[in-house]
Order: C-alpha cells, then sequence, then structure tokens
C-alpha cells in the first residue's frame, strides 16, 4: 500500500482512540470537582466516599449520589443545615466524629430514615440538641463525649433515638442546673433525676405565682377603692353637717334621690 493512503488510515485510528478517552473520562467522576482531601474507594463492596482530615468547614456538595459510606471526620465542620444529606439516599454509615459540630438544624438528617443504620457525632461540642432533629431516624448514634447539658431536652432526645452499643457512658453532664450531676454520666443522672418532671413542676409553680399576683392585685385594687368611697362619703357627710339646716336638708334629698 503507498504510502499516501497509510497516513490517512493512521490519522484516523489516532482520532477514533482520542474519542474514546474523552467519552471514557466523561463518564467517569472528575476528581478536580471533589474537595480537596476528599476521594472515592470502594470498601467490602460499598461505595464509600473518604474526607477524613480534609480540614472542611461544611459538608460537601460534590459527594457521588450512590455512596454507601462517607467519612467527614477529623475536620473544622460547625453545624449541620437542613436538607444537609438529602442527595445520598442509599447512604448506609455516616461518620462526622471529631469536628466542631455545635449545632444540628431540625431536618438535617432527612432523606436518610429508611438506609442510615450508623450516625456517629461523638467528640464534637454539642451542648443542647432537639429531638426533632433525629426524627424517624432509625441509626445507631453515638453521643458521646460532647459538652452536654444535661436537662429536659437531652432526656427526650436520648428517649427519641438509638444509642450505639457502648457509647451511653460516653454521655456525660458537661453543666446542669445541680451542680452535683456535673461530670456524671446522665443515665446514672436520670435513674434518680426526671428532669422533665422537675421542669413541669417549676413551670406549675410559676404559673401559680403569677395568677396568685393577679389575684393580690385585684384585690389590692378593691380594697382601695372601696376605702376610696368611703373616704368620699365620710367628706360629703362632713360637708353636709357644716351647712345650714335647710340647706343641709336640700342636700340630703338630692344626695338619697341621686343615690335612688
Amino acid at each position: 500500500m503507498p504510502a499516501a493512503q497509510r497516513v490517512p488510515l493512521r490519522s484516523v485510528s489516532m482520532w477514533l482512540l482520542l474519542q474514546s478517552l474523552l467519552l471514557l473520562a466523561s463518564c467517569l467522576p472528575s476528581a478536580a470537582a471533589f474537595p480537596k482531601g476528599c476521594y472515592p474507594s470502594e470498601e467490602e463492596g460499598l461505595k464509600t466516599f473518604r474526607c477524613s482530615n480534609a480540614r472542611l468547614t461544611e459538608v460537601p456538595r460534590d459527594i457521588p449520589n450512590d455512596t454507601n459510606k462517607l467519612f467527614l471526620d477529623s475536620n473544622r465542620i460547625p453545624f449541620l443545615p437542613r436538607d444537609a444529606f438529602r442527595d445520598l439516599p442509599l447512604l448506609l454509615e455516616l461518620d462526622l466524629s471529631h469536628n466542631a459540630i455545635a449545632s444540628v438544624e431540625s431536618g438535617a438528617f432527612r432523606g436518610l430514615a429508611e438506609h442510615l443504620h450508623s450516625l456517629d457525632l461523638s467528640s464534637n461540642r454539642l451542648v443542647s440538641v432537639s429531638k426533632d432533629a433525629f426524627s424517624n431516624l432509625k441509626a445507631k448514634v453515638n453521643l458521646s463525649n460532647n459538652p452536654w447539658l444535661c436537662d429536659c431536652r437531652l432526656q427526650e432526645l436520648i428517649r427519641t433515638v438509638d444509642l450505639a452499643a457502648g457509647s451511653s457512658g460516653g454521655i456525660v453532664c458537661h453543666s446542669s442546673a445541680q451542680e452535683e450531676h456535673v461530670g456524671k454520666a446522665f443515665l446514672q443522672v436520670i435513674a434518680d433525676t426526671d428532669f422533665c418532671n422537675v421542669y413541669k413542676k417549676t413551670t406549675d409553680i410559676a404559673m401559680l405565682v403569677t395568677m396568685f399576683g393577679w389575684f393580690a392585685m385585684v384585690i389590692s385594687y378593691l380594697v382601695y377603692y372601696v376605702r376610696q368611697n368611703q373616704e368620699d362619703a365620710r367628706r360629703h357627710l362632713e360637708y353636709l353637717k357644716s351647712l345650714p339646716s335647710k340647706q343641709r336638708r336640700s342636700e340630703e334629698s338630692s344626695t338619697i334621690s341621686t343615690v335612688v
């Protein structure tokens, strides 16, 4: 075959190879789309996305939606917003431990109720979280090593979530209305103290004090009103006595008519 005919064939082959590579690259997830320090992998047959020690300050947005295991541990994430994981319907495990999470908005885990079976929030900065943040979540939850405020809100939260095995002892009172609770495991404290019942009693007492205050104000006003009327009547009688007899009888008749 002449050389003039072989060159076009070689060019066509190179062109086809280039097109195949571009097509293959378009089908693969782009590493450039992931935050620095994050990478996808496969572990034990499960699609995993790791962002451990990646200096993240928020939950990444470009996580593959077929991820089964997500590791966001050892970062600087300060809070979890609503719908933070809504695009991850196949997520089974979520590790958020060793961050700076101090706030979890209601609905942060929305969309994970059906499949998620492990949630790690240990070693963060959680002080108080509404039970609604974990609404309908069936996962085993680790809440240990956080600076918890032991109160009715925490008691309701603990009753709502399913604690991970062996993690309950790590839920310790960092602060409490009663000083003797500080430093003790929360489950040990609520064995003897019902925070929600104490709160209810305090609320009832406050309501009683408020009602008594209003009642005292009404009684005080009535007493003042009666005494003021009595004083006015006494002054009027003294005034009538000081009048001449004829004018006094006229004034008395006028007063009686007015009263009648």
